[in-house]
Parts: structure tokens; C-alpha cells; sequence
């Protein structure tokens, strides 16, 4: 997968490009996509063979913006543990090792790769109970 030029998915086929607009976004998923709020969408889909998930979509500035951020996470968390280790499992095959990992919340390390203008950071974040945190951030051309 070429991440700086988007993300792929496995289902629905397609490539989502950074940068694209919601109008664009929107005429390249149709109608499985759910627009949540202005600058924000959700998508249950399948990537980074066979992981099933939920994609968050995160458009900047909220209104009229571009894609900048996608976000990983799941409905519902049986075991933020197996959750964690199955992210991981993906984005390391995909992505290999990362390059900086430091001690984390819930005895889970965060992880974080840069890879030019894209970064992914994996990390549990203990506000109101612990959760997971799975991001690919784009910082343009």
C-alpha cells in the first residue's frame, strides 16, 4: 500500500486518496458511509488483509475541509487487549516494526511510525476507562 498517497481498503475495493473533500469522500464510498457531523465520517469496512473495523474520517477545517486523519477503532470492545494486539499484528505486517515505542496505559505500549508526511500512532488512553487510539495522520504536500 503506498500510505502517502491514501489508505486502501479491502471492502468496500477502493482507495481513499489524502486530501480529498467530503463531496468527494462521499461520491467514492456512497451510500455505506455515515456522516456523523460536519467534517466527520464512519465507515465499517475491512483493510490490512481481513482486519474488520470501524474507519473514522476526520476532514480539516471541519467545514469545507480536507482529509487529514483516519481513525481505527471498533463498535464495541469484548477485549481491549485482543483488540490491541490484532491492530497491532496488521499495522506492523503492513508497516513494519515501529520505530518508537514507549511504555503505555494498561500495560500496553504506544507505538508511533513516521514515514514522511504520514504518521500512525497506536497507544490506550485511560480518560473515563481505558481506551484504544489507532490514527493515520497526513500533514499535506
Amino acid at each position: 500500500m503506498d500510505i502517502h498517497s491514501g489508505f486502501s481498503l479491502e471492502d468496500p475495493h477502493i482507495h481513499v486518496p489524502w486530501g480529498i473533500s467530503e463531496t468527494e469522500l462521499v461520491a467514492l464510498i456512497g451510500v455505506r458511509l455515515r456522516k456523523i457531523t460536519t467534517g466527520y465520517f464512519t465507515l465499517t469496512c475491512t483493510s490490512l488483509p481481513g482486519l474488520t473495523h470501524e474507519l473514522g474520517f476526520h476532514f480539516e477545517p471541519r467545514s469545507g475541509g480536507r482529509l487529514l486523519e483516519l481513525e481505527f477503532f471498533r463498535d464495541t470492545y469484548q477485549d481491549l487487549v485482543a483488540s490491541y494486539r490484532e491492530f497491532q499484528e496488521k499495522f506492523e505486517t503492513e508497516f513494519g516494526p515501529p520505530p518508537k515505542t514507549k511504555p503505555g496505559d494498561q500495560e500496553l505500549p504506544s507505538h508511533e511510525w513516521i514515514m514522511g508526511t504520514v504518521s500512525i500512532r497506536h497507544f490506550i488512553l485511560d480518560r473515563f476507562g481505558p481506551e484504544e487510539h489507532m490514527r493515520i495522520r497526513w500533514r499535506g504536500r
